[in-house]
């Protein structure tokens, strides 16, 4: 049965069609927060009640998928001993690293910087199993593929907009730390499913990185408020999107290239800027320009998934 999963799990199509899932929930997650934080009437520049927000949703994330994974395999899911040093790391570089960086690295910089800095994590995710750990071979058709699919993610974020050259620490530089931040998690995962469920791995990173990122939060003075029937569901879709699209992509990851997985990252940010276009009206991407940075990107994958 495994080696039969094993098998379906690395058809071309399949993880075509299961990461693209993933990058399309995630997209739908940037209108999402933008929606929530109305709703929870969280400002802008409110980064501690930012991460309190995100803590909320990553721990009920972490439950939701361990609910839905015992209940698919008939069991409570409870990680294995040895697993719990493997499920702190994950949580500590996948959750609250990588998102306090990007919290606090957002109130510093623009959405355009922060979208094509992101993006960056799918050449880390490449380039760090190639060059430091030798897990895979880096080819010229790699990089390319890579370089080829951020010009799309360029294009769709300077559409209509402007970038200028101003680099700080504290806005670009922690937002670049998030990137590294997800890639590193990617090995990880990579690496952590060889001895635990994915899923177990996701559900339990969350609630441990979502415990801590409320307590983050709290002690930096951040509140959450305006519970209603509304906010209440969309924070339940938020945290659906987390347990569903990160399980899913660490189970891709478990079978499969670090590399053939993190190239559709790219998609993260193009599917977030059209599903912005469409939910919250921001902008129009529906143009020449639109069309050339979502062929880019699926030309990007498709040269990183022929190799």
């Amino acid at each position: 049965m495994n080696k039969t999963k094993e098998t379906f799990l690395t058809k071309p199509i399949v993880i075509c069609l299961l990461a693209s899932i993933c990058c399309i929930l995630w997209g739908s997650a940037f209108p999402s927060i933008k929606i929530g934080y109305k709703l929870f009437n969280i400002a802008s520049a409110d980064t501690a009640s930012q991460m309190l927000f995100a803590g909320l949703r990553f721990t009920l994330a972490g439950i939701i998928t361990i609910i839905i994974g015992s209940i698919i395999s008939k069991k409570l899911l409870i990680p294995k001993k040895e697993s719990y040093k493997s499920i702190f790391k994950l949580s500590m570089v996948q959750t609250v690293l990588q998102y306090v960086c990007f919290y606090v690295g957002l109130a510093n910089t623009t959405g355009v910087k922060a979208s094509i800095i992101e993006a960056s994590n799918v050449f880390l995710a490449i380039l760090i199993p190639s060059l430091m750990l030798k897990h895979e071979n880096l080819t010229i058709k790699k990089m390319l593929g890579c370089i080829i699919g951020f010009m799309g993610v360029v294009i769709i974020n300077l559409n209509g907009a402007s970038l200028d050259i101003n680099m700080k620490l504290s806005g670009e530089g922690l937002i670049f730390m998030s990137a590294v931040m997800y890639a590193l998690s990617s090995i990880l995962v990579k690496e952590y499913s060889k001895n635990e469920q994915p899923v177990v791995l996701s559900g339990y990173q969350f609630i441990l990185g979502g415990i801590v990122m409320i307590l983050i939060g709290i002690f930096t003075g951040g509140k959450v408020s305006g519970f209603n029937l509304n906010s209440t569901l969309l924070l339940i879709y938020m945290a659906l999107i987390s347990a569903v699209a990160y399980s899913l992509w660490s189970i891709l990851l478990k079978y499969n290239p670090v590399g053939k997985v993190a190239v559709f990252g790219f998609l993260n940010p193009v599917c977030g800027v059209i599903l912005s276009a469409v939910l919250l009206k921001e902008g129009n991407v529906f143009n020449i320009l639109g069309m050339i940075s979502l062929i880019l990107v699926c030309i990007g994958i498709y040269m990183v998934n022929r190799e």
